[in-house]
C-alpha cells in the first residue's frame, strides 16, 4: 500500500509519497506565494494551499498503482490563523507563524492575565507567533471578521478538511496555539474566554497517528484514490519532523536547521520551565515534547551569503574555515526577532568581536557557530529541568553542512546522528498516515523499521572544552545588548 506525506511549509506545499515497508517511492514540492501586506505582517490565502496540494498529490501519483493509496497524513506550519465563516469559507488570509503584529496582545495575555495564569491553563506563555494573540488582534483591529468566525483552524488542519470534511486537529498542533490545555491533552475552556470565543469554534482533537476520516467522494474522484483512503489527523512541522527522524519515546533529540531552528526533546512525562522559555508541548508520539524555537537559523546563513557577501557557494566558504573554537568574534542570530529561550521580538542580529585582522571566514565561521550557541541555550534550560541527553538527529538544510554538524556536535557536546532519508515532515506525515491505517501498531514501531542513520559525529573533548569557554562569552551577549535593542525598537 502506498502512504502520502503532506508537508504545508511557508514557502512550498513537499509531497511524498512512501510504501509500506517505509521506502519513499517520490516527492513533489510546489510553491505559493508569501504576502507581508505592512511591515512585519506575513500572511498567505488557504485556497493556494489546497490548489497546490492538490495538484501536487496528482503529479506524485503520476505512474503508480492509485488503487493502493491507503492514507494520507500531514505536517504542517504551525501557528497560523485560519478563519472560516458559516458556510466554510475563508474569512481572510492566513496570518502565518512569522508575523510580527502581535506584540501588544502578547504583552496583555503575559503581563495583565499573567505568565503564571497562562502557564497554568496552557503550560506556555504567548509568543508573537502564536495563534491566541492573532485571533485577539483579529478581535480588536477587525471586529468584522471577528464577527464572522464559525470555526478556528490551523494551516494543514484547513487542508484535511477540504479533503475529508471534517474540522480537526491534532495534538501537537494544538499545543502551539496558546489555546490548548498540553497536560491533559484537550483545549482550555479559561483561553477560550479570555479571547472570547466559544468551544464549538474549535475543531476536534485528535492524537495525531488517529484517523479523522477518509477522503471526500470528490476528492477521490479528482485523484482517481479509492474512496476508503484515510486522512490522518498528523502533525505540527517539528513534531512530524521528529517521527520522520525516529526522535519518538523517552530522551530523545532532534535539531532541524531549517529557516528556523529547533531543538526538539522528547519526554514521557509532562514538565514545564519555570520561566517558560521553552515550549511544552504534546508530542506525534502520544507523548509530550519540549521545544527551543530560534526563529533564525540556517535562514541566518543564507543572507549572510546571498545577500552580504553575495555568493551561493556556501560550501566553498566553509571551506576556509580552519580554526573551531578560537573564533574570537560572535554572531548574535536573531535576525528576526527571537522566541527561546529570550522571547523578545526586538532582539536584532549582532556582530561583535571584529578587529582589523577579522577575516571573511571568521565572519561567516561566526554566523555558523552563533546558531549553534543558541541552540545550547535551550539545551540547558533543559538540562536544568533534570534532562540528560548523549546524542542528538540533526535534520533541516544546514545539516546538510559537514561542518556545520561537527560545530553543533562540539559546541552542544552531543554525539550527532545523521539518517538516510531526511525527508523531514513529509516522511513523517506518510508514517502516522500507516499507524492510523493500522499498517503499523504504533508511531515507534515505524520510527526503528523506516529510520536509518548511516553518520554518526562524535564530540572531540578538547574542541568541546574550547567552545565551552567560547559559550561562557556568549552568555553574556544578549543580556548586554537587550537594553539597546529594546531602545532601537522605540
Amino acid at each position: 500500500m502506498y502512504y502520502i506525506g503532506i508537508d504545508l511549509g511557508t514557502s512550498a506545499v513537499k509531497l511524498l509519497l512512501m510504501d509500506s515497508e517505509g521506502g519513499i517511492r517520490n516527492i513533489v514540492s510546489r510553491e505559493y506565494p508569501l504576502f507581508f501586506p505592512h511591515s512585519g505582517w506575513s500572511e498567505q490565502d488557504p485556497a493556494d494551499w489546497y490548489e497546490q496540494t492538490m495538484d501536487g498529490m496528482k503529479e506524485l501519483l503520476g505512474g503508480f498503482d492509485k488503487s493502493k493509496v491507503a492514507g494520507i497524513g500531514f505536517g504542517g506550519q504551525m501557528h497560523g490563523l485560519v478563519m472560516l465563516d458559516k458556510e466554510d469559507r475563508v474569512i481572510r488570509p492566513a496570518i502565518l507563524w512569522n508575523d510580527g503584529r502581535t506584540v501588544e496582545e502578547c504583552r496583555y495575555l503575559n503581563e495583565v492575565v499573567g505568565r503564571e495564569r497562562l502557564s497554568e491553563y496552557t503550560a506556555n506563555i504567548a509568543f508573537a507567533g502564536f495563534t491566541a494573540p492573532k485571533l485577539l488582534w483579529v478581535k480588536e483591529k477587525e471586529p468584522q471578521n471577528f464577527a464572522r468566525i464559525a470555526k478556528i483552524m490551523l494551516p494543514k488542519d484547513y487542508i484535511a478538511y477540504r479533503l475529508s470534511g471534517v474540522h480537526c486537529t491534532d495534538v501537537s498542533d494544538a499545543s502551539g496555539t496558546l489555546l490548548f490545555d498540553v497536560k491533559n491533552r484537550t483545549w482550555s475552556k479559561e483561553m477560550c474566554e479570555i479571547c472570547g470565543v466559544g468551544e464549538d469554534v474549535l475543531p476536534k482533537c485528535f492524537e495525531s497517528y488517529e484517523k479523522v476520516g477518509t477522503v471526500l467522494p470528490v476528492v477521490a474522484a479528482e485523484l482517481g484514490i479509492p474512496e476508503s483512503t484515510v486522512v490522518a489527523a498528523g502533525a505540527g512541522d517539528n513534531a512530524a519532523a521528529a517521527v520522520g527522524t525516529a526522535t519518538v519515546g523517552p530522551n530523545r533529540c532532534n535539531i532541524s536547521l531549517g529557516t528556523s531552528g529547533t531543538i526538539f526533546i522528547t519526554t514521557d512525562h509532562f514538565g514545564v520551565d519555570e520561566h517558560n522559555a521553552l515550549h511544552s508541548f504534546a508530542h506525534a508520539d502520544g507523548n509530550y515534547h519540549l521545544m527551543g524555537c530560534m526563529l533564525s537559523a540556517a535562514s541566518c546563513n543564507k543572507w549572510w551569503m546571498d545577500e552580504i557577501i553575495g555568493t551561493k557557494d556556501y560550501a566553498g566558504e566553509q571551506e576556509t574555515i580552519q580554526k573551531l573554537g578560537e573564533n574570537p568574534v560572535y554572531f548574535l542570530p536573531y535576525l528576526m526577532g527571537e522566541r527561546s529561550p529570550h522571547n523578545n521580538p526586538n532582539a536584532r542580529g549582532t556582530f561583535i568581536g571584529m578587529s582589523m585582522d577579522t577575516t571573511r571566514a571568521d565572519m561567516t565561521q561566526a554566523v555558523l557557530e552563533g546558531v549553534a550557541f543558541a541552540l545550547r541555550d535551550s539545551l540547558e534550560v533543559a538540562k536544568a529541568l533534570g534532562i540528560r541527553l548523549e546524542r542528538t538527529k540533526i535534520c533541516g538544510g544546514g545539516a546538510r553542512s559537514p561542518l556545520w554538524r561537527k560545530i553543533i556536535a562540539n559546541v552542544l557536546g552531543l554525539k550527532v546522528d545523521v539518517i538516510e532519508n531526511e525527508q523531514g515532515p513529509a516522511l513523517g506525515g506518510a508514517m502516522l498516515a500507516a499507524v492510523a491505517c493500522g499498517e503499523y501498531a504504533d508511531v515507534k514501531e515505524i520510527a526503528d523499521k523506516v529510520v536509518k542513520v548511516v553518520d554518526t559525529i562524535e564530540p572531540e573533548p578538547e574542541l568541546v572544552a574550547k567552545y565551552r569557554e567560547r559559550y561562557q562569552v556568549f552568555q553574556e551577549l544578549y543580556p548586554a545588548c537587550e537594553p539597546v535593542f529594546d531602545l532601537m525598537a522605540q
